[in-house]
């Protein structure tokens, strides 16, 4: 379950390379992009998150993203992915493994959660103070993401929660702390001088 949660963060911070372009976007779809702009841009974006998987695991920490960057950190890794070279830090293990940004290896299930934004049918609603969106994936989609249902305010459009559901089970990501802009650059570049010591070094980009 850690391996598939850490597929699960994998496969949010990929979403930022997937296409947006939708033909004709009803109005579901145009404000779910504004909901994952404020999430994936180039201004970048931070939030805590805590998961539950159907029960079985469950898990906190703290990701920041800026379009095809991308770094989090919970209670066992730590990452750093600069859109180049991502940096996985094993604490417990004191191994660090370096792999090419977009590279499925990083993980033995990240390849089986790609999906397009393209792939779903789009709907929301209104519950009290929020709008829910209802991503369901459509006949012809390839994806393994069944159905997503995310949660935001509906005023500030501030993301609260998000379910998923890849085949049988659904996992629930709870979201708070959530700020849009002000994200340096700096917050991605790996502190290398940091895992020198007592650390195993292993280089997995061309694996």
């Amino acid at each position: 379950m850690k391996r598939l949660f850490l597929a699960l963060i994998v496969m949010f911070s990929m979403m930022a390379t997937q296409a947006q372009n939708a033909s004709q976007p009803n109005e579901a779809r145009k404000t779910f992009d504004k909901v994952y702009n404020m999430v994936f841009g180039l201004q970048g974006s931070t939030l805590r998150y805590d998961v539950n998987i159907v029960g079985l695991y469950k898990t906190h920490g703290t990701i920041w993203y800026k379009g095809k960057k991308q770094r989090f950190s919970d209670e066992r890794v730590n990452t750093w992915n600069d859109g180049t070279t991502a940096y996985m830090v094993f604490r417990k293990k004191k191994t660090v493994e370096i792999h090419a940004a977009n590279s499925d290896k990083k993980d033995k299930y990240s390849g089986k959660f790609k999906f397009d934004l393209d792939d779903f049918d789009y709907s929301m609603k209104t519950e009290g103070q929020d709008l829910l969106f209802i991503l369901k994936q459509r006949k012809k989609a390839k994806g393994t993401i069944k159905e997503v249902r995310a949660l935001v305010d509906a005023k500030s459009l501030a993301p609260k929660y998000v379910r998923v559901k890849v085949a049988l089970f659904w996992a629930k990501i709870k979201i708070s702390n959530f700020k849009s802009g002000g994200i340096s650059d700096d917050m991605f570049v790996f502190p290398a001088k940091n895992y020198k010591e007592g650390y195993k070094w292993i280089d997995k980009r061309n694996d």
